[in-house]
């Protein structure tokens, strides 16, 4: 087996992944069943992700061969930008896609026949800065503080956790957005900004290039830990998982249990062993192996299955829906969405 990629998106001395937002749409379909001993391994399949965290999982699946009995040979491949995602998504060319659970909400609600099978990470937000002393929403009071992709699933959280800290974006907080986490940190590490809202790996990619230069960024605040506190569910922001094109359903239904089984396998020694996995993975990512191996702990990492992560997935959906409704295709995604 082996592990091909695309180009990614490189940036000086890391690659940090680009937005991974996009629109369509997904209708329900029912699951085939076909018992363990009947099925027969494709020829072969190829996995999709981007260039974050959750594609850790993947590429480490591919690259310590834990897929034989989904296909004879399968590869992961990075894809870059939305449109990338969407067009293969249309045209058929992606049927196995870890993306954002927003993104797939946004699919399945508008009739593109997609399900999300799993979640890959129960968030993997932080605020870093170059002041050591921030250590709570409180101490944002005042500050400037940048937030990449407007209105998408970061600049969103950050506003409701300042709501239920008691502060105001635009009066207690001056929200200054960018257009990516590149951009954020590009700035932070030329000093142009002092702290920023940003999801890992580019947390971690930040730090190791500002140590390199005899600089420090800390990691001030995870987003996680506020955002339970606004649901009451615990530390958990689901924010990608894999995601099945209803053509992958309906004629390889029999391969879907073996591929989530062999992703919790991995999910499981990727968290317990970051080295092995970067060693596994950085190539394939096109990720400096350093930045994958400390990211690893603290992307949250998992391979839930959908309908298991229903009430956290509801609850980050239904806080975006109230503001930002397009996002998830204007309405709530229906039962049929969790695999």
């Amino acid at each position: 087996m082996t592990a091909d990629h695309t180009t990614s998106i490189p940036i000086p001395d890391a690659t940090i992944p680009r937005r991974t937002l996009c629109t369509g749409l997904a209708a329900t379909f029912a699951l085939p069943f076909v018992g363990p001993a009947q099925a027969t391994p494709l020829s072969e399949l190829t996995l999709y992700g981007p260039p974050a965290g959750p594609s850790i999982i993947l590429a480490y699946a591919v690259g310590a061969g834990l897929l034989g009995k989904v296909a004879d040979k399968v590869s992961f491949k990075v894809w870059r930008t939305p449109d990338e995602m969407r067009a293969g998504l249309t045209s058929g060319n992606m049927q196995a896609v870890v993306m954002p659970v927003t993104a797939a909400a946004n699919l399945h609600t508008r009739g593109l026949g997609v399900r999300l099978a799993n979640v890959m990470t129960n968030g993997l937000l932080y605020v870093i800065s170059t002041d050591p002393s921030i250590s709570s929403f409180a101490d944002l009071k005042g500050r400037k503080i940048t937030v990449p992709f407007p209105n998408d699933t970061p600049e969103l959280v950050f506003r409701a956790a300042l709501d239920k800290n008691g502060l105001s974006a635009g009066t207690d907080v001056e929200l200054d957005l960018a257009g990516s986490p590149i951009e954020a940190i590009q700035m932070l590490l030329s000093g142009r900004i002092d702290t920023a809202v940003v999801p890992e790996p580019a947390a971690t990619a930040a730090m190791v290039k500002a140590a390199a230069s005899g600089k420090e960024i800390h990691r001030v605040i995870d987003m996680q830990a506020e955002w339970g506190k606004i649901t009451g569910l615990g530390p958990s922001m689901p924010q990608a998982g894999l995601a099945l094109s209803s053509t992958f359903i309906e004629e390889h239904g029999d391969k879907i249990e073996p591929l989530l089984g062999a992703l919790s396998k991995a999910a499981a020694t990727v968290n317990a062993s970051p080295s092995q996995a970067a060693s596994h993975t950085a190539a394939a990512l096109e990720l400096p192996w350093p930045v994958i191996e400390k990211s690893i702990p603290f992307s949250n990492l998992v391979a839930t299955r959908a309908h298991d992560a229903r009430p956290a997935i509801d609850a980050l959906l239904q806080a975006i829906a109230r503001t930002q409704p397009k996002m998830i295709g204007g309405r709530m995604p229906d039962d049929g969405f969790y695999l």
